[in-house]
């Protein structure tokens, strides 16, 4: 079996593959410090308690935009599961498509395992949004190359920075206003309006633009946890796609077994 690990800024997502087929997946805050060997017990203490023994895993790969992590994690992989993690950007990792951007290293590994896996179920030419820490748009052309993106805050980093940085406005959570006016008419109903709405023109503004740079019909699929929520809001976004990362992982691992 394979464990994939997808490691973002917010959360470290473990994945058990049995072949092609996801047979177990579990969730961890990426701010806690956790050690090798704190990873290593709660994990398998997961994997037994749903059936799967954790001598069965026989291969791990790695997508991280948090390089403190990393140690711990190959570590997790090699003391506990009794292999060699690989890390999507490493030399000598074959991701059967092209980074056609000025410095392919820059680009995060979870952008990269997005794009394979995205054009493997959707075809291309794409747009893929992914709603995280930070809000990503990513081009992939016809042949599946990645050609470029945006980046912009995350609506919840956006949510944050105006509770933290005024000393009259609550912490609110991100919720879809729905058929309630855009003009609020109380500061939780203001501030909602502002940043969900606010969000939506972002989303389709640069859906737009990319578009009419580069001249072609584009589907757009959105992934992430809020990926259904600006789904439901806008037509520029096409379909969602919630195991992006985790498939990418999969195809990765398989094309260099």
């Amino acid at each position: 079996m394979l464990l994939a690990i997808d490691c973002g800024n917010t959360n470290v997502v473990f994945a058990l593959y049995d072949g092609d087929t996801l047979v177990g997946q579990w969730r961890a805050s990426t701010k806690s410090e956790r050690t090798a060997d704190e990873y290593g017990v709660w994990l398998t203490q997961l994997l037994e308690r749903d059936g799967l023994k954790p001598s069965r895993v026989a291969a791990a790969i790695i997508s991280s935009v948090v390089p403190a992590k990393n140690f711990d994690l190959a570590k997790l992989c090699d003391n506990f599961f009794g292999c060699k993690a690989r890390f999507i950007g490493e030399p000598g990792l074959n991701l059967g498509t092209e980074i056609r951007i000025d410095n392919p290293n820059e680009v995060g590994a979870d952008r990269v395992v997005n794009v394979i896996a995205a054009h493997a179920t959707h075809g291309g030419p794409l747009i893929i949004i992914d709603f995280g820490t930070a809000t990503t748009f990513d081009v992939v052309d016809k042949a599946g190359n990645y050609c470029g993106g945006c980046i912009a805050p995350g609506i919840n980093l956006s949510m944050d920075a105006l509770h933290m940085a005024t000393a009259l406005l609550p912490r609110v959570p991100v919720r879809n206003p729905g058929n309630a006016p855009v003009v609020g008419r109380s500061t939780v109903a203001a501030m909602n309006s502002g940043v969900f709405w606010g969000y939506v023109g972002l989303i389709e503004g640069l859906v737009a633009r990319i578009k009419a740079e580069r001249g072609e019909g584009m589907k757009v699929i959105a992934t992430g946890g809020l990926a259904p929520m600006f789904a439901d809001a806008t037509s520029v976004i096409d379909g969602t796609d919630s195991d992006l990362t985790l498939r990418g992982l999969l195809a990765v691992h398989n094309l260099n077994s």
